[in-house]
């Protein structure tokens, strides 16, 4: 018969702090209750911090409970220790006088890690909801039928030089796409307003306006949809 070797036992702080506990009993269907450490096996060779925090747990401080959320990186911060300080001789003045070489930290956001933080945070079933001052552009200009109706394109292009002058970031959309291929790209650009320049809206005098995140399309006339968007 081999010696039984000895087994290293390593358990979790919280572990370690537990008393009348209940452990297997090594057969199938039993436990052993009110069980402690030193009395009934021994104390743990190691304590380390390896269990995960769950939702729940009481909070370091003793003042609450744990929460879990999501975060996003969006930048570093590196410790660069005093390699560079000693290369530029940069030196501080301790509490002795003496010059002591200074160590040295940095940080730093990434531009694409923005971008993907914001998307994270604004999409839908259909794609991209851009918050505005990240667009691409602001507003979409569609043109229903364009080779068909030069008085549409003419209103659209009309359209589209005005929201310009009014600082707006306009795209114009005049590829002659069927109304729900158009729209769905549009949609998952993630554009924050769309609007639709027809025949049947300029006979009525109304442009037909959708903001992204909103459920339905609006028929607006000119001075409405030019509040709607921030003109005026």
């Amino acid at each position: 018969m081999k010696p039984a070797r000895a087994i290293t036992v390593i358990a979790d702080r919280s572990v370690a702090a537990m008393a009348d506990f209940v452990v297997g009993a090594n057969r199938k269907g039993y436990h052993l209750a009110g069980v402690n450490w030193g009395r009934d096996l021994p104390e743990p060779a190691l304590v380390a911090d390896i269990r995960n925090a769950v939702e729940g747990d009481p909070s370091p401080d003793g003042k609450g409970v744990l929460k879990i959320a999501r975060g996003i990186e969006v930048g570093h911060v590196f410790q660069l220790g005093q390699k560079y300080a000693e290369a530029l001789k940069a030196t501080v003045l301790d509490a002795e006088g003496k010059a002591q070489v200074m160590h040295m930290g940095c940080y730093g956001i990434g531009v694409s890690r923005i971008v993907a933080a914001a998307i994270e945070q604004n999409f839908d079933a259909n794609g991209i909801c851009w918050p505005a001052p990240m667009a691409p552009w602001q507003v979409a200009v569609c043109i229903i039928n364009p080779k068909n109706d030069p008085a549409v394109v003419e209103a659209a292009d009309a359209l589209y030089a005005e929201l310009q002058q009014a600082g707006l970031e306009v795209v114009i959309d005049d590829r002659g796409l069927r109304p729900g291929v158009m729209f769905g790209d549009i949609e998952l650009i993630g554009i924050p307003h769309r609007v639709v320049v027809s025949g049947r809206g300029l006979e009525s005098g109304t442009f037909e306006y959708r903001a992204r995140r909103a459920a339905d399309s609006e028929n607006l006339d000119k001075a409405t949809l030019m509040a709607r968007l921030g003109i005026g």
